[in-house]
């Protein structure tokens, strides 16, 4: 009797063991020791959206500053004498071909490429050689837009260099980007824009919480509540893209020279 005992527990231990995964009290015992159940289907895992950047700014606007850097950066009082500019998508459409393969596209693609092999040869003068009195880039103020960057990259740079030569006056390009002026946050919200990464100006301070934090691969936003600048990647070389630092009025924001980023928070598009 008693080796029948024993036999029925241990019989009864090995059923025990040998329960199909889907028994109801597999499961309870399984999370309790928060353990995954073999075979069991675990929960979608439910999608974070990352908040707009125009959500975020409508969320908690950030109010406009007087730029401390504005005195470098050649403000210019009165009549403004220059001409209004494209808008950012018009402008990046003139420099930049789209990725299509329409006849018409081609034909731009070949365009664009010349317009790279010219503007190559000149990109020594250009981003070398300074104009005396600052750090703009000589020539017309524009650099090349290399054939082997990212498209976004591309447009960016072509929006830069429509507006590059644009007067500094505060608080231009906010109330639109077609502007004959631009301050230093407008500026780069017109670049960014001309990439198709902003849809609206946005002040320095609003440009601070933008993107993502950090430098970026290509492109990196430096912030502070006053002024904002950025640098590019142009083909293995950085650039700077700001209103300090310019050589006269209707000189170039393009600068080959990298200044002191302390006291500005980094960032960058996302994926760029």
């Amino acid at each position: 009797m008693a080796l029948a005992i024993v036999v029925a527990a241990v019989a009864g231990a090995l059923v025990a063991l040998l329960v199909p995964a889907s028994s109801p009290s597999h499961h309870a015992v399984a999370r309790t020791v928060g353990a995954r159940v073999p075979g069991a289907q675990r929960p979608p895992r439910k999608a974070v959206k990352p908040a707009h950047k125009a959500e975020l700014a409508a969320a908690k606007p950030v109010a406009e500053v007087r730029d401390p850097e504005e005195a470098k950066s050649f403000p210019v009082s009165g009549s403004v004498h220059h001409s209004a500019a494209a808008t950012p998508a018009r402008a990046a459409e003139e420099y930049v071909a789209p990725g299509a393969q329409s006849n018409a596209e081609v034909r731009a693609e070949l365009n664009r490429m010349h317009h790279v092999e010219s503007a190559a040869r000149a990109q020594a003068q250009a981003t070398v050689a300074t104009v005396p009195g600052g750090d703009s880039v000589g020539g017309n103020g524009t650099i090349p837009i290399p054939a082997g960057i990212p498209e976004v990259v591309q447009r960016v740079i072509a929006g830069a260099n429509a507006i590059t030569d644009f007067p500094y006056v505060y608080g231009g390009g906010h109330a639109s980007f077609v502007s004959n002026s631009y301050d230093c946050s407008g500026s780069v919200s017109y670049a960014l824009a001309a990439g198709g990464l902003l849809s609206a100006p946005e002040t320095s301070g609003q440009l601070e919480s933008w993107g993502e934090p950090g430098p970026g691969k290509w492109i990196t936003i430096y912030a502070n509540a006053g002024h904002v600048y950025m640098y590019v990647n142009v083909g293995g070389r950085w650039m700077r893209f700001d209103t300090v630092g310019r050589s006269g009025p209707y000189a170039s924001r393009w600068q080959p020279e990298i200044r002191s980023n302390a006291g500005f928070v980094a960032r960058h598009p996302p994926g760029f």
